[in-house]
């Protein structure tokens, strides 16, 4: 009762961030799918057409989605042109492939009737209110977002028909206990081993790099040499910080600005009440003379608190003794609040009070008054308030003359840096990819790369970095995309293929002490030819990270049989490991709720599996027309 008293007055607030909710459910969800005649094609599906504005609405969701989730980082991938085709692209393939999974439910005969789209509507939250479907804010709600009643009842029937269809290749997946079993006895299964890391650096003494060598490398990896465009730039940077210290704040103008904005200062009254409701939305004798004989044992000296918990109709509040904390002016009903502030001591109680709802018996517990903060309290927020407020005023006007100048004196900073009173800043040369952090923004980035700057030689426009900073910028040096000559990096090649071909040699000799191992030779004098002994490593999991990787994923790769227990392995670091088996440690048996864990973990993998090729099945099977293949 207390939430629909409140709603009373709220109920418009409520309505927005409701209406806000449904506004992205209906673009995240079904709202994908509204189409209209007339629009251009982005694609057709078995004659089917998907429209460029459903193209688009999924593309700003998918699109506002990454930016809520990674923030400003994202802005710079979308301003690059090939990374937006692409993303467009996998919007549009996920169209496709929702309107290919629609059309075989409908097929297959797959419906959605009335009464599900119904009962759908009414367990949505977005149209409920106090838990109850409310058809005022359906209504409303759909007004608010363009639709119909019958284009929504259209739109979920789709959504839901097209969700039959995936529920129902989901559910027939499933996973047996004892695939579950196995796939834990492989996971949690551990290996004693021993080991030897054979250091490739003393084999470079033992290996020769040709010039043939060097060459067929650079032609082999020639994109590998390929330079980055480079720039170095000048710029004239002002931000609103820049311009506080120019600007004067007096004792005065603190004070005067005080006196015109007291109420900003000012903390209303709140009063925190306990009532007593006997519901009833038209006059009943009954309740009216219900609610006078409490209020009569009230003064008699009765218990509010025991009163409203045995006899009030508003559920929430009379567990707490009727308590519905503090309220401020018109939050609550008319009649209500009118009573509610009347009160004047804390203990007072009204007469009986009639809203909509019913009558009332209220109680004043507790009263927190009017305050406003003095003068002392406030006068440094106001003095940087106002000394922010004259700076950006400042701004505004110099970054209007610092655009004009940059224009009209296209070929120097100077003109723009005078007008600034700021030096030009000037930067080393750098790529796309190392922006200086300085000027590192998306149109900063575009704009020190684009032809215009660079061939032109020509001042940027006045280029707004945030809401207080601004900057122009020219392009000082330019190095174009290149690829390095033979020369410039012979020495990198040498290095490169030196440590490429001693490997090679670590990996010939790690192999020959393996076959002397597996015809039962010992190899002890061969490993103190070159200092090496057996490092041990016992209970090793799948996932331990105090060994090198690939002797861990080798490690399980080995059997505990006559010619497979051992193996020689190339590492990350460039030298050599000759891994052994020595035992298989099978895990205690996995108890029921990790065997569950599994097998739901398993059906969801298969379920994911048999849906890809579901709908790979239907894209070949399919007649799908695109832009691209017009």
């Amino acid at each position: 009762m207390l939430e629909r008293i409140r709603e009373g007055s709220q109920g418009p607030w409520a309505m927005i961030i409701i209406g806000l909710v449904v506004l992205s459910f209906v673009f995240a969800g079904v709202g994908s799918y509204l189409n209209s005649s007339g629009e251009t094609v982005a694609a057709t599906v078995n004659g089917e057409e998907i429209s460029l504005n459903e193209l688009e609405r999924a593309y700003q969701s998918q699109r506002s989605r990454m930016e809520s989730q990674y923030g400003e980082s994202v802005s710079e991938l979308f301003a690059d042109e090939g990374y937006l085709q692409q993303f467009r692209g996998g919007v549009l393939d996920s169209l496709i492939d929702e309107k290919l999974v629609l059309q075989k439910a409908e097929e297959l005969g797959l419906r959605v009737g009335d009464e599900q789209i119904r009962n759908t509507i009414r367990n949505m939250p977005e149209f409920q209110s106090g838990g109850e479907f409310n058809n005022d804010r359906y209504l409303m709600l759909l007004r608010q977002n363009g639709y119909q009643p019958s284009d929504f009842r259209d739109l979920l029937r789709t959504q839901l028909t097209r969700e039959q269809l995936t529920r129902a290749l989901g559910v027939s997946d499933f996973a047996l206990p004892g695939e579950a079993k196995r796939v834990y006895a492989l996971q949690a299964q551990t290996r004693d081993a021993r080991y030897l890391v054979i250091d490739s650096a003393p084999f470079a003494d033992e290996v020769d790099i040709t010039d043939a060598d060097i060459q067929s490398y650079y032609d082999a990896n020639i994109t590998a040499f390929d330079t980055e465009e480079k720039v170095a730039v000048s710029y004239v940077k002002l931000s609103v910080d820049d311009l506080k210290g120019d600007v004067s704040v007096s004792d005065e103008d603190i004070a005067a600005w005080y006196e015109e904005n007291k109420d900003q200062y000012r903390t209303e009254e709140r009063r925190r009440v306990s009532h007593i409701l006997i519901a009833s939305e038209e006059d009943s004798e009954e309740a009216q003379q219900k609610a006078e004989s409490l209020l009569a044992e009230l003064k008699d000296g009765a218990d509010f608190a025991t009163l409203a918990e045995e006899n009030s109709d508003d559920f929430g509040s009379a567990e707490e003794g009727g308590d519905l904390d503090f309220i401020m002016p018109g939050q609550m009903d008319d009649a209500f609040d009118d009573a509610a502030f009347a009160l004047e001591s804390v203990g007072d109680i009204t007469d009986v009070v009639r809203t909509e709802y019913g009558y009332h018996i209220i109680k004043l517990t507790e009263l927190q008054p009017e305050t406003v903060k003095t003068l002392a309290e406030v006068k440094d927020s106001i003095k940087e308030s106002l000394t922010t407020e004259r700076a950006t005023d400042k701004f505004y006007e110099l970054q209007s003359r610092m655009a004009e100048v940059a224009f009209e004196v296209p070929d120097t900073l100077e003109e723009v840096a005078a007008v600034a009173n700021k030096s030009i800043e000037t930067t080393e040369q750098f790529s796309r990819n190392q922006v200086p952090a300085a000027i590192d923004n998306p149109q900063v980035v575009s704009d020190v790369f684009s032809p215009e700057l660079i061939e032109e030689q020509v001042n940027s426009d006045l280029i707004e970095m945030d809401a207080n900073t601004v900057v122009v910028v020219r392009v000082s040096e330019h190095e174009p995309q290149r690829t390095k000559t033979l020369e410039e990096v012979r020495d990198a090649i040498t290095a490169s293929l030196r440590a490429e071909k001693s490997q090679q040699a670590a990996e010939s000799w790690a192999e020959s002490q393996l076959a002397e191992l597996d015809a039962g030779n010992a190899i002890d004098d061969a490993l103190a030819s070159r200092s090496l002994s057996w490092e041990t490593a016992e209970n090793v999991n799948r996932a331990n990270q105090q060994l090198p990787a690939n002797v861990v994923s080798t490690l399980f790769t080995l059997a505990p049989a006559e010619g497979k227990s051992r193996r020689v392995a190339r590492l990350g670091s460039g030298d050599v490991a000759l891994i052994e088996l020595l035992d298989v440690k099978a895990p205690e048996a996995a108890d029921d709720a990790t065997v569950a864990a599994i097998q739901q973990r398993l059906a969801g993998a298969n379920s994911q599996t048999a849906y890809a090729a579901f709908v790979k099945s239907l894209r070949e099977g399919a007649d799908i027309e695109t832009a691209a293949t017009r």
